[in-house]
This record gives structure tokens, C-alpha cells and sequence, in this order.
């Protein structure tokens, strides 16, 4: 019997998507798409999310790239522009469980000092939460299994009663291995069907509005 749901929160609760913001301030295509392949890689923000402090990671980022200096300097005071609008029907189901009185909880890779503002600005949906697991400030990151171990233990729960979702394949593998019922993301109609089927107490169907679309097209990174 399955009582509770994790959630991850990048690509899953909110798009993210870092074109999003230096698309507004790089106006060459080319230029824009080179700065986001070769200078603020997936790996050099995975730092963050690991629990490194952006001062010291775009210092060092700009000593290997003075020339973007000052669009390095953006990505942490203006991260929140970066996650675009909640994914679409996913507000809707994290209301309808929370009304139902199923205990939710996140496990997210996320930088220990960008989270906080993000959590305040998306308060409605966070309030519904009991507890998140930030890997910025464990300086554990998804998909190693000590951050679902610390994760079940501070929840309260066993990993045969929740079910987790993720939209990455590694993090549902590590989370499977530790016996945690887990659920690759691709659509909030598809993962409600799933709890359904798994006896959680919402409606089979719900409101799925379709998000505002974001200017920018549809290449997008991992977030993990």
C-alpha cells in the first residue's frame, strides 16, 4: 500500500532551462547557444547542486573566461529566471494529493542558496509539502543512494509505502535499487494514472491546463 509521494522538483514540478534567462540577454543565436554548451555547462552547474557557493564558482569560471565575465556573474542573483512556469497539470495533482491528506515530500539537486528564493516565490506549491531534501545542503546529489537513505529516514517513511518521480533515468534507478516504488516522469496525465493505479486516493482525471509557452525552443538541458 503505497501512503506517500516524493517528488523531484527540476523538469517534474517546473520547467528549467537556463536559455530562458541569457536568452534575453544574448541576442546572437550562435553566440547564445555556444555560451550554454561550452561556458555555463551542465557540470559546472552541478557544482552548485553539490553545495559549492556560486562566488567561488564563477570566480573561477571567469578566470577561464574573462570575455563572459559578466554574463557568468548573472547566473546565480538571477537563477529564479531561469525555471519557467510549473509543468503543466502538476500543480493541479499536487493539490488534488494534498487534499486527500497524502503526505508529499521533494528530493531535489538543488544549490543550497539559490532554493531559498525559489521556495519563497512558489510558496503555494511548497506549503504542501511536509519536508524537501535539498542536495546543497546535504552536499549529497541525486543519484547517490545516500540522499534517498537521508531522505526516507528524515521523511518518516519505508521505501516499499511512497512513490517517487524523477524525470532522470539514473535517479530512478538508484531509487528502484533501495526498493522505492519509482516513476520515470513524462506528463502529469500519465504519472496521476499511475498513482491511480497504485491506490492512491485522487481522481482519475483532473484539471491539466496547458502551460504559458516559454521563448525559447525545445532544446533542453538535463537538469538533474
Amino acid at each position: 500500500m503505497k501512503t506517500s509521494v516524493i517528488f523531484d522538483v527540476g523538469r517534474v514540478l517546473y520547467d528549467w532551462d537556463p536559455r530562458i534567462l541569457y536568452e534575453r540577454l544574448i541576442d546572437d543565436d550562435r553566440a547564445l547557444d555556444a555560451f550554454l554548451r561550452d561556458i555555463v555547462t551542465i557540470d559546472w552547474h552541478f557544482q552548485h547542486d553539490a553545495g559549492r557557493d556560486f562566488a567561488d564558482t564563477s570566480a573561477e569560471l571567469a578566470a577561464l573566461h574573462p570575455q563572459h565575465a559578466d554574463l557568468i556573474a548573472v547566473w546565480g542573483p538571477r537563477f529564479n529566471e531561469s525555471i519557467g512556469p510549473a509543468i503543466a497539470g502538476m500543480h493541479e495533482l499536487v493539490r488534488d494529493l494534498d487534499a486527500a491528506d497524502v503526505p508529499l515530500f521533494a528530493i531535489t539537486n538543488f544549490s543550497h542558496e539559490f532554493w531559498p528564493p525559489f521556495r519563497a516565490r512558489e510558496s503555494a506549491m511548497f506549503d504542501r509539502f511536509r519536508d524537501i531534501v535539498v542536495s546543497g545542503d546535504e552536499k549529497i546529489v541525486k543519484p547517490d543512494p545516500a540522499i534517498y537513505r537521508l531522505a526516507l529516514d528524515r521523511f518518516g517513511v519505508r521505501a516499499d509505502e511512497t512513490v517517487f518521480v524523477d524525470d532522470n533515468a539514473a535517479n530512478i534507478a538508484a531509487a528502484r535499487a533501495l526498493g522505492i516504488e519509482s516513476v520515470l516522469f513524462t506528463d502529469a496525465a500519465s504519472f496521476r494514472s499511475r498513482l491511480v493505479e497504485l491506490g492512491l486516493p485522487i481522481a482519475a482525471t483532473g484539471e491539466t491546463p496547458r502551460a504559458e509557452p516559454c521563448a525559447h525552443d525545445d532544446a533542453r538541458p538535463y537538469f538533474p
